[in-house]
């Protein structure tokens, strides 16, 4: 079974342990959907292109590259993954709709979607998670994590309406600008999602997100492998937004954490309950992030 019903490249295989369990109902979308708060459209081209006429972008012409930095090898794979200078302080920028170069052109990696083989499945103890097919090299894009793109208000709303035993999968990317600024984009794919939303969370991860824009000032939260993995190997990145396993742990991005239960008792208190942590790491911090700026 195709969980994606043929909208990736890619079939996204799911994987129950029986022919008792089923999915959760929701609507598969490849790519991030405007929803209430929303207030700029994702799939809206805003962005400048560049003017380079070329199949490849380069540095020296391309107006892309030279704006925001150079973010991909000549493979496509994220530079300075797993190195003593990677410093991801500035989020991806892509070439875009409004672009001449050729989709080949190693600066359109996220927009080209999914290109891995994964698969939906049951865990132990942990719901359902996602594990690849195939073995991913370290800086490989593996998938986004694409939902709803809602307003605070609304992910305040949704969260705090939560009964104590269902799943946060709102994702909170607050991307800290060098003028003191903050812009924050809070994404939920508990209704409309991707391959993203099965994610777990783990102390020690084999993933780790990166904000990308493409065509739209909102990014893409896409993630990418940290290590090299091996086929099989269940695929997890940690929801507060850091990465253990070295760097890109530097990145200024904190993460509102996913399947974090809330019980509101009334108006004026709430009561927040952490949710016990099983990645199984020799680091586990015995209990999954919470971000508790986004209940106040």
């Amino acid at each position: 079974m195709d969980l994606s019903n043929g909208l990736e490249d890619v079939a996204v295989l799911f994987q129950p342990h029986s022919t008792k369990q089923s999915l959760p109902d929701f609507e598969y979308s490849p790519g991030n959907v405007p929803g209430p708060g929303c207030t700029a459209d994702p799939s809206e081209v805003t962005l400048p292109g560049c003017s380079c006429r070329s199949h490849q972008c380069s540095i020296e012409t391309c107006s892309c590259l030279q704006s925001h930095g150079q973010a991909y090898a000549s493979n496509g794979r994220l530079l300075g993954v797993n190195t003593p200078d990677a410093n991801h302080c500035t989020p991806v920028f892509e070439c875009n709709a409004l672009c001449p170069c050729s989709d080949t052109c190693s600066n359109r990696v996220v927009q080209g979607g999914l290109r891995l083989a994964l698969q939906v499945s049951s865990t132990d103890g942990r719901g359902w998670g996602v594990r690849t097919r195939q073995r991913i090299p370290r800086g490989t894009f593996v998938c986004e994590y694409a939902g709803e793109v809602i307003g605070f208000e609304e992910a305040r709303r949704r969260q705090l309406a939560q009964g104590c035993e269902e799943n946060n999968y709102i994702i909170a990317v607050r991307e800290h600008g060098g003028t003191a600024a903050v812009v924050e984009t809070f994404v939920d794919p508990t209704t409309v999602g991707n391959v993203g939303r099965f994610l777990n969370h783990s102390c020690l991860p084999n993933l780790f997100m990166v904000p990308v824009r493409v065509h739209s000032a909102v990014p893409r939260l896409a993630l990418f492998a940290g290590r090299d993995i091996d086929a099989l190997e269940e695929l997890t990145f940690d929801y507060s937004g850091g990465y253990r396993n070295q760097t890109p742990g530097q990145m200024p991005v904190t993460q509102t954490p996913g399947q974090m239960p809330v019980t509101q008792t009334d108006q004026a208190s709430r009561t927040v309950r952490r949710k016990v942590c099983h990645c199984g790491a020799n680091n586990c911090e015995k209990f999954l992030p919470l971000d508790a700026s986004i209940l106040n």
